[in-house]
């Protein structure tokens, strides 16, 4: 697990693509780091390497087989439970396979203060579910395998946002052939004001 730590009131456990904590993982962390929150990011894939982006279809065959989502949300909700008495808020941020892990989180745990997903576009297999805190889901217009638009409409919830921004999968990673400058910028823009309100400073 990924910790970094500034002594802060305010924890955000990020939940990492199919590709393990890679160099876009660590500069997430970084930049919430420098922000000031204490950022905690653990290893769901449970093989202690990183996938290249070049071995996606391996990356993502190893964490359905293996992981899974419901063991994966196991994992971060034991990582929550461990740390939320220590602090005042506590947020989870989670891309791709990690944003369809936190929306089932948010559906078990009660022990958070909000949630913003990446492009979890497995969250159309877990429609049923009902988070217990603000949830952002930040979708790109494009996906290969459903309609985002669809999946957008089924989400609405009283306690749950959506935004589709311009892009493909994987428009926030710098490292990513699908990175998207300005739609990763408005993306992060969302996230900050999203834990900001919740903070209660916006």
């Amino acid at each position: 697990m990924l910790v970094m730590k500034n002594n802060s009131d305010a924890a955000l456990i990020v939940l990492h693509e199919i590709y393990g904590i890679n160099r876009h993982m660590e500069t997430v962390c970084e930049r919430f780091f420098r922000q000031g929150y204490d950022v905690f990011c653990p290893d769901l894939t449970n093989v202690g390497k990183v996938f290249d982006y070049s071995q996606e279809e391996e990356a993502y065959r190893h964490f359905m087989k293996n992981v899974g989502f419901e063991s994966a949300a196991l994992k971060a909700k034991q990582v929550i439970m461990k740390i939320r008495d220590r602090y005042r808020y506590l947020f989870v941020l989670g891309f791709s396979i990690g944003a369809t892990t936190a929306w089932l989180l948010s559906g078990d745990c009660s022990a958070c203060d909000g949630l913003v997903g990446y492009y979890g576009s497995r969250i159309r297999d877990f429609l049923h579910i009902d988070p217990k805190y603000p949830v952002l889901l930040i979708f790109p217009e494009e996906e290969k395998s459903f309609s985002v638009k669809e999946l957008a409409g089924s989400l609405i919830r009283s306690n749950v946002e959506t935004k589709v921004l311009r892009g493909k999968h994987g428009f926030s990673d710098p490292f990513n052939k699908n990175f998207n400058e300005k739609s990763c910028a408005d993306a992060a823009e969302l996230t900050d004001a999203f834990f900001e309100k919740i903070k209660g400073k916006i």
